[in-house]
Order: structure tokens, then C-alpha cells, then sequence
């Protein structure tokens, strides 16, 4: 066994970049008992040193070294499992509420749900589920016109912004004004969902609210890493997740699952889709070889309370796994959510802005904390220079 340094010497590359191997899956590290310390198996090193030859000599470069690594304190995926500031998210979304995981994840000491100032909506009609994204993007580009306070990148001051801004997105997806209310139960209403419901909404909320580096979470790091207001960093965020690799993944599940729930078989209806050349979104995860965890928890909690949709889940599962030999993945759990609790088209990317949200606001604040700009660089490798 070997210790983190031993490893990364073996490999030639910093701590850093070892950590990040192990959260993307392509190490695995070892616990040792009765410390916090992890080991590295010299065999799985070794296979990983001869994999990274293997794709500089058919590439050129090596394919990990321009990818961004940044220390963070905030979010750990290692061993097939998820944990916030060291909780694990599983054993949270048991009984937390999205707002105390905000509280964890912003290190909110005070624990207050007061966000100060005006907290009157800027918009009071209502706002369809069409261009979910840019509309969300319209009401804050709108309240940062108005909230001059947002300026202020203190810790404290970040805190009282995220959680207007957290308020402000569950009223445009729920069609309400802002309110104290949590928000799942703010969406329970707009949703009519009682109370066994509403606590599947809470738990999905509270296993999307941060998952590593992921495309949105650098872009808002680097919009936070410029000075920008907290308003700057969460429509930059949902920009990226606006593409159909991200956010669009949610969509497509959703989309796919509403399909098989009006009565398609689900092994002809995704056989036909890979058939036409498309992917089959919400299967697979490769930080989670195993099975993605929070769409496990997910799952098991709508089969119980809403046993009548076990059959359409466990089908639907099964066929996608044997056609990609890929396990459900979180988009797959937030579609299974969408469709089973009959809510409003794009639901399940509501869930992913409104949970998403508070993990952007804690990178943020990790973020302008560090004083540091994110540049990284380029590698050329265009046609030489004329000399």
C-alpha cells in the first residue's frame, strides 16, 4: 500500500491531481482503520501510470494535464459515495431540509433564514415552465439591477444574497412570490403534492445541491473568481447548464421517461432510440462505476411512497441497463420524480436549478475567499511559427 505522496511521486503529478484522479473514479483509494488517512493499492497505481503512457503516446499529451484541479473543502465523492463538508448527503437527505444544507455548505455560523432588505418579488405574474433557464437568468439580472448590497463578497454578505437568490428562483419555478417557506414545501403547494410527497421533492433538492466540479459549478467559480456579484456567478452557472451535456441531460430523461409512462415498452422505446443514433440520457455516472448513490436513495423513496410506479421504475431501469450496461444515474432519479408525481413539464430541471443553486453560492463564497483568479492555460497545438 502506499500513502498520497508514495502515489503521486510513483505517477509524477501533485496531490492535487491525485485527489482528483480518485474523485472521477480513476483511482481508488483505501481507508485505513482507526485513522482518516487513505492508501493506494500499488497494482491500481501502477495500471493507472501505464494508462496515462498509454494515452500520451496516442495523443500527444497527456489528457488530465490542463484539467482545472481546485482545492475545495466543500464536496468529496470517493468510494462510490457522497458527502457534503464531510457528512454523507445520503444520511442527510434522510432529514435535512435543502436550507440547512445550505447553512452546512455555506458555513452559515448564524444560521439565519433572513435575507434582509425588500424581499418583494420583482415580478408578480406568473411565469410558464417554457425557457425555464432564461427566465430564471431574467429575474436575476433584474433584482441585481435593484440589490446593491449583493456588492458586498463578505462571507455574511454572500450568505444574505444566496438566500435571496435561492428564494427568488423557487418562486419563478413555483409561480409564487417569495416566502420564508422551505422550499419544498413552497413547491408542494404550487404542485399540490401532500406531505409524503413533498418530502421527495426535499430529498432530491438536498442530493442535487452539490455534486465536485461539474461544468456549472467551474463556470461559477471562474464568474466568482473575477469579483463578480453572487447574481453574475448563478446566471453563469445556469448558462452551462443550459447545454444539452448538462442540464439537458434532466430534460431528455424526462422526456423519455413521460414516453415509457404513456405506455411504450421500455426495452422497444429506448432500443429504438439508440437504433436512430441517439444517447440514452440518465443511465451512467463514471465518478460512480458502481451505481450512482443519490439516484439509488431517490428511487428507493418514491417505490415506497409511491408503490404503484415501482413497476414502470424497476422496468425502465432494467432495460436501460442492459442496453447500455450502465446503472441509473440522478437524471434518471429526477425524471422517475417528475413522472410519478405528475408534475409540470421540466420539473426535473426546476429540481436540479433550485438544489443546484446552493452549491453554487458555496463555491462562490469558497471562491472569493481565496482572493485567487481562475486563468488556467492553453497548450498550443497549431502550426508552428513562421521564423
Amino acid at each position: 500500500m502506499l500513502t498520497s505522496r508514495q502515489a503521486a511521486d510513483r505517477l509524477g503529478i501533485k496531490l492535487d491531481t491525485l485527489y482528483a484522479y480518485v474523485s472521477r473514479g480513476r483511482l481508488r483509494s483505501v481507508s485505513v482503520p482507526g485513522s482518516r488517512e487513505r492508501r493506494y493499492r500499488v497494482e491500481d497505481v501502477e495500471v493507472l501510470r501505464d494508462t496515462r503512457n498509454s494515452e500520451k503516446g496516442v495523443r500527444g499529451t497527456d489528457p488530465d494535464a490542463l484539467m482545472p484541479v481546485i482545492g475545495s473543502s466543500i464536496c468529496l465523492i470517493e468510494n462510490g459515495r457522497l458527502y457534503y463538508r464531510g457528512e454523507d448527503a445520503i444520511l442527510l437527505s434522510e432529514v435535512a431540509t435543502l436550507e440547512q444544507v445550505a447553512t452546512l455548505l455555506w458555513r452559515d455560523e448564524a444560521g439565519s433564514d433572513s435575507e434582509g432588505g425588500d424581499a418583494t418579488s420583482v415580478f408578480s405574474d406568473g411565469i410558464s415552465t417554457s425557457g425555464l433557464i432564461e427566465r430564471c437568468q431574467t429575474r436575476l439580472a433584474a433584482l441585481a439591477d435593484k440589490d446593491l448590497p449583493a456588492l458586498d463578497l463578505t462571507r455574511a454578505g454572500v450568505i444574505r444574497t444566496g438566500r435571496r437568490i435561492l428564494r427568488e428562483l423557487a418562486a419563478c419555478i413555483a409561480l409564487r412570490s417569495p416566502s420564508p417557506e422551505l422550499t419544498h414545501h413552497q413547491l408542494a403547494v404550487a404542485w399540490r403534492l401532500d406531505k409524503a410527497r413533498a418530502d421527495i421533492l426535499r430529498r432530491c433538492l438536498v442530493l442535487i445541491a452539490d455534486h465536485e466540479l461539474n461544468a456549472s459549478t467551474f463556470v461559477a467559480r471562474c464568474v466568482a473568481s473575477t469579483g463578480a456579484t453572487p447574481y453574475a456567478v448563478v446566471s453563469a452557472a445556469l448558462s452551462a447548464l443550459s447545454g444539452r451535456r448538462h442540464g439537458g441531460a434532466s430534460a431528455r430523461a424526462e422526456a423519455l421517461f413521460a414516453e415509457i409512462a404513456r405506455g411504450g415498452d421500455p426495452m422497444a422505446v429506448m432500443a429504438g432510440r439508440l437504433a436512430r443514433g441517439e444517447d440514452l440520457p440518465g443511465f451512467g455516472q463514471f465518478l460512480y462505476p458502481a451505481g450512482d448513490p443519490r439516484a439509488v436513495a431517490i428511487l428507493d423513496a418514491v417505490a415506497r411512497e409511491l408503490p404503484e410506479t415501482r413497476a414502470l421504475i424497476e422496468t425502465t431501469a432494467d432495460a436501460g441497463t442492459r442496453l447500455t450496461g450502465s446503472h441509473p444515474n440522478v437524471d434518471f432519479a429526477l425524471a422517475a420524480v417528475a413522472t410519478g408525481l405528475g408534475l409540470p413539464q421540466n420539473a426535473a430541471v426546476a429540481l436540479f436549478i433550485i438544489g443546484r443553486t446552493v452549491g453554487w453560492i458555496a463555491h462562490a463564497i469558497e471562491q472569493y475567499e481565496s482572493g485567487t483568479l481562475i486563468r488556467p492555460r492553453s497548450r498550443y497545438v497549431g502550426l508552428k511559427p513562421k521564423t
